[in-house]
């Protein structure tokens, strides 16, 4: 195969937001309301924290690390790790895509984080550990819209979910600790709402993504391979994960519902800060998808390619980056609200990129479709 199939049909510009599932269309809504609702009960509830850090896992407590591994686990079953062997067949779009997602990618947001927010250093490291949190899940919806190739979407997918066991870890220690020290900056290795220092090193990190990455992605590659190899590709595809993947959803919620029930009173002392996240964060998704698609456009991909690589280029894995954030600085940090703010953001962004990309099918790829056809 010299490069992914092509998908075989594209998405229809008037009917993006309506082909989206009910959950996934008001995903930005879910996440509100579960804000207000921990905001409330924090407010009801103030010794709420006592009873959540009664059974700790070092930073963590038991219920909320039960909470994000649930919100991991559906998300790595749905990974198709078997089309991993497909990545020697189209070396030049795999080895674009590893360069946006693993270098390009950490880079801008490091420097957007750095830029944007130099008095914030707890918002600015959240930001961060979202930046190296790749896409692995939403993208496969994007994709679908915007009328990417579904093969080589499946394959980055498989790709990037075993690339951030093995890169998550030095990447943050890196990004952490390591370049903000060239520039005689602070590590951001920081925890708390008052600026206690924390010595967080690698190891810490590692952890959070040993536990909250390395254990449902084990449970979802033997889930995968056995119910496959049992009930057939078929009914997994079609009857398991279609109930299996919506009770991520659930994970993420009452993940952000105890996080605001926590800190929802700071929160709303200093609004501003919050609301200043969500600006790195849409110029990020900005900058990765149309520099994404001028490096296609310079390679020569055609659209389905390069569809593909601009979403999973500009998405990233929250889910992740929220079980990092809270695994390695705890819930009540502003590192973990951080995180939580991404999908807040991210959802409605995409949403309006998918449109964008249609526009650029027919502004930029004309000429190839044309003689695609001809051909």
């Amino acid at each position: 195969m010299a490069q992914p199939r092509v998908a075989a049909s594209a998405a229809r510009p008037e009917g993006v937001f309506q082909r989206l599932s009910r959950l996934d269309r008001f995903l930005p809504l879910w996440i509100i309301l579960a804000m207000v609702a921990g905001v409330l009960l924090g407010a009801v509830w103030p010794g709420i924290k006592a009873v959540f850090d009664a059974l700790a896992i070092g930073t963590v407590s038991l219920p909320i690390a039960i909470g994000l591994l649930w919100m991991m686990y559906p998300v790595l079953a749905k990974v198709k790790y078997e089309e991993l062997g497909k990545v020697a067949q189209a070396w030049e779009q795999f080895g674009a895509s590893l360069a946006l997602n693993w270098v390009i990618g950490p880079i801008i947001m490091f420097a957007l984080a750095w830029l944007l927010l130099p008095d914030l250093p707890h918002f600015r490291t959240g930001l961060i550990i979202v930046g190296l949190a790749r896409c692995i899940a939403m993208v496969l919806i994007w994709n679908m819209l915007a009328g990417g190739d579904s093969e080589y979407c499946a394959v980055l997918v498989a790709l990037n979910s075993v690339f951030q066991i093995v890169m998550y870890s030095p990447l943050a220690y890196l990004y952490l600790r390591v370049v903000p020290g060239w520039f005689g900056g602070s590590t951001g290795l920081t925890t708390g709402w008052e600026g206690t220092a924390v010595n967080i090193g690698m190891w810490d990190i590692a952890k959070s993504v040993l536990i909250f990455l390395g254990i449902p992605l084990a449970a979802g590659i033997i889930t995968r391979f056995t119910l496959i190899g049992r009930r057939g590709v078929v009914w997994y595809e079609t009857q398991f994960m279609p109930r299996l993947g919506p009770i991520a959803l659930i994970g993420l919620l009452f993940t952000i519902v105890v996080m605001f029930s926590m800190q929802g009173d700071k929160i709303l002392a200093a609004p501003w800060d919050v609301l200043r996240v969500a600006l790195p964060l849409l110029v990020y998704f900005l900058l990765m998808f149309f520099a994404s698609f001028g490096i296609s456009r310079w390679r020569k991909f055609p659209y389905e390619l390069a569809a593909t690589q601009s979403f999973t280029a500009a998405s990233n894995n929250f889910e992740l980056a929220i079980a990092i954030a809270v695994g390695t600085f705890g819930i009540a940090s502003q590192e973990a609200l951080a995180a939580v703010i991404g999908p807040l953001i991210e959802v409605p962004v995409l949403v309006g990129l998918v449109y964008v990309a249609l526009w650029i099918k027919g502004a930029w790829f004309r000429g190839a479709v044309a003689a695609g056809r001809s051909s």
